[in-house]
């Protein structure tokens, strides 16, 4: 059975994560979460308020991760997805999700992140010169980092799609499994 990695921590858009995380198993994949260690990650929910100039969090359920980014071997999986939330302004800053990261953009297999999720390949330097979606107030920070910004529900730039953010979830979701199955197996 084909494998994908999740790549979170506290803080990850439930709705991001846990979308993902059954609409893989749904098509018969496995799908490991990992986290900064395995533990139970507390995730959050983002959403607007009538009036407010920005979105509120509220906690989310919990999820147990699978792997620590150090137990990765990105060898074992055929893609990788970064959903969004607060949790990639951190992991982004880890060792092992650089090392894990460049794994799938160096041999070109399908990458997703959602949201606040281009914060982990952009510090990795893997958006230069691609298409890029993100949560819009991030578009200052993907042009710094060399990318264009383009808001959409599926972007997609090569083996790399992205979204603005949970409201996507349906187009993402179907761009990044077509990406899926045009990936090979790993060896």
């Amino acid at each position: 059975m084909e494998r994908v990695l999740i790549l979170t921590g506290d803080a990850g858009e439930e709705l991001e994560v846990y979308y993902l995380l059954y609409r893989l198993r749904e098509s018969g994949y496995s799908v490991d979460v990992a986290a900064p260690e395995r533990k139970r990650l507390q995730l959050v929910v983002h959403d607007f308020e009538p009036g407010w100039d920005t979105y509120v969090e509220r906690p989310g359920r919990g999820l147990d991760a699978d792997l620590a980014f150090s137990e990765v071997d990105p060898e074992h999986y055929v893609a990788v997805l970064i959903p969004g939330g607060r949790a990639p302004e951190v992991i982004r800053n880890d060792p092992d999700v650089q090392r894990i990261v460049a794994h799938f953009f160096d041999r070109d297999l399908p990458v997703g992140h959602m949201c606040h999720g281009v914060q982990v390949p952009a510090a990795g330097g893997y958006v230069r010169g691609r298409k890029v979606s993100a949560y819009p107030p991030l578009a200052p920070d993907i042009e710094a980092a060399g990318g264009e910004f383009v808001e959409g529900p599926d972007v997609v730039d090569r083996a790399m799609v992205s979204a603005t953010g949970w409201p996507d979830l349906a187009e993402f979701s179907r761009a990044f499994m077509q990406l899926l199955e045009q990936a090979t197996v790993p060896a």
